[in-house]
């Protein structure tokens, strides 16, 4: 009996929808980061080396990237509040959840293969099956009126020159 409202609690955590991030895909990460009173966006680039636990609410990605000939990797939660976006800028092409063998690699032996994708498919969201409340707007339906031929936009003439 507990397990079950637990297993609601954590799905009401979850975020309505998230790309589909896999191993070997080149991430933009975009965060918030609370300094101060404010708060700022910051965008961490890199490589996802492994993807854990993609259907739970504590589903986290582990993003590498090398700054000034320094790996740097980070763990982000992809449905905590603080993430704001995630886009996937390129798909690699990878045989295995966790690409640690990266670690050791430098320069062109840390490259990995792109797949052809286009980016429509790339950024496509995934539904978790989590509802967010709906809102409702009370909009009135606009009239559509045809536009004539003398109301349609002029192109701007090519300018030549002699």
């Amino acid at each position: 009996m507990s397990f079950i409202s637990l297993k609601k609690i954590g799905d009401a955590q979850k975020k309505a929808s998230i790309v589909d991030v896999r191993s070997g895909d080149t991430v933009r990460v975009t965060q918030k980061i609370k300094e101060g009173e404010k708060f700022r966006s910051q965008v961490f680039e890199g490589v996802v080396i492994r993807a854990d636990r993609k259907d739970s609410h504590t589903a986290r990605i582990t993003v590498r990237k090398v700054t000034s000939g320094v790996g740097v990797e980070k763990s982000f939660l992809i449905h905590n509040p603080l993430v704001e976006k995630i886009e996937i800028v390129h798909r690699g092409k990878v045989r295995r959840n966790n690409l640690s063998f990266l670690r050791e690699r430098s320069g062109k032996s840390a490259r990995l293969v792109n797949k052809n994708i286009d980016k429509a498919t790339l950024n496509a969201t995934v539904n978790t099956g989590v509802a967010e409340p709906a809102v409702e707007t009370a909009e009135a339906p606009a009239a559509e009126t045809p536009v004539e031929a003398s109301e349609a936009p002029v192109a701007a003439e090519a300018k030549t020159e002699n």
